[in-house]
């Protein structure tokens, strides 16, 4: 993602990004309005393009500060065509919470809404047939917002919708099972919404959609079902527990060496007092030899250990880290002492997950 992604700015911890493909929509709604209805309104459809990605932005900000409420940080924010992405360190696993974090967002947007009445004639109407060419400016974006609350409110997966659909559930009954008739839902919807779409209307957005959609709720399915599997585990039950290590004078050739001598990718590089300076990557290493040379200190290209993990840390907790960190691998220190105890990977847990299963197949 961050691949093809621009870097707009941090707000509040929260880096802000804009994907490549939000600035070909901009230019092909404004040569298209341009050709057909000139340069004045080409204009104004970039500024109302632009206008309802700021809405959009408000929008997952509001998902933001109620998530930073239950100590949930945000890594970042990519603006996509097709919406906002807020990447949370992890969804909270309390329906309360989960309902007040997924509604935020379009609580924002009702609020815009009502903002922007008192300078309206009227209120704009809600209907699939509004002008949202010739409409006045201000009117358009009121509306907007509007069919921005009423698409996130579908209830199906990973509309802000389905998390109220689980969220309410999971009063009621176990979270996975929650989740997986919220999933089933969400994709019945899909697959009707495209269908229709494709043998009606013909519209290839709304089958794009639907797809986003189906496959959107089953990941978040799959998700759930591989927290399951390692409920009542700790890190020190899956951390990788031999592994090699980098001195702070080492350079980029010893890196290699102990690549191709083994299977470890990443490699902590470790201070005179034996701390965790940082963690050189597989991809940091192969990046440096070509920038560099094999003569390059790993200090140079190692990256900082924004995250470290404690041996009792929930493993649910730390697959969440390791999903939303830039780091493939994360150290594990003794809590006391500050000492290297292990190094934890989603291979590792994805191996722990895959014991637990054949284990269960035993009984």
């Amino acid at each position: 993602m961050k691949r093809w992604s621009l870097h707009v700015g941090t707000f509040g911890g929260t880096e802000v990004r804009l994907h490549a493909t939000f600035l070909l929509l901009v230019a092909l709604f404004g040569w298209v309005t341009l050709v057909n209805h000139g340069p004045a309104v080409a204009l104004q459809t970039v500024a109302f393009i632009i206008a309802i990605f700021f809405c959009v932005l408000l929008h997952e900000f509001g998902h933001v500060l109620a998530a930073r409420r239950y100590g949930i940080q945000t890594t970042d924010v990519t603006l996509l065509p097709i919406g906002g992405l807020a990447r949370l360190e992890r969804m909270p696993r309390k329906p309360s919470q989960e309902l007040a974090v997924a509604l935020a967002g379009p609580a924002v947007n009702v609020a815009i809404y009502l903002l922007l009445l008192p300078f309206l004639p009227s209120a704009p109407p809600f209907s699939f047939r509004y002008d949202i060419i010739q409409a006045p400016f201000f009117e358009r974006l009121a509306y907007w917002n509007m069919m921005m609350v009423a698409f996130n409110m579908i209830p199906a997966f990973p509309m802000d919708g389905g998390r109220v659909l689980r969220s309410t559930l999971a009063h009621f009954m176990d979270y996975a099972v929650a989740t997986r008739i919220a999933a089933t839902i969400g994709q019945t919807i899909a697959v009707i919404a495209g269908v229709l779409a494709l043998f009606t209307t013909g519209n290839p957005l709304i089958v794009i959609i639907a797809i986003f959609i189906f496959m959107g709720a089953g990941q978040e399915a799959a998700y759930v079902s591989d927290q399951e599997a390692l409920r009542g585990l700790r890190v020190q039950d899956a951390m990788l527990t031999e592994f090699r290590t980098l001195r702070l004078d080492a350079v980029l050739k010893d890196a290699v060496d102990l690549l191709l001598s083994g299977t470890q990718h990443d490699f902590p590089v470790m201070n005179t007092e034996g701390q965790v300076h940082g963690m050189l990557t597989r991809t940091s290493l192969i990046s440096g030899l070509a920038q560099h040379g094999p003569q390059q200190a790993v200090t140079t290209v190692s990256e900082p250990c924004e995250v470290v993990l404690k041996p009792y840390h929930p493993l649910q907790d730390a697959m969440d880290h390791l999903r939303s960190s830039s780091s493939p691998a994360l150290p594990v220190l003794d809590p006391l002492s500050g000492k290297l105890l292990g190094l934890l990977t989603l291979e590792n847990i994805g191996e722990m997950m895959m014991v637990r299963a054949a284990l269960g197949q035993q009984r």
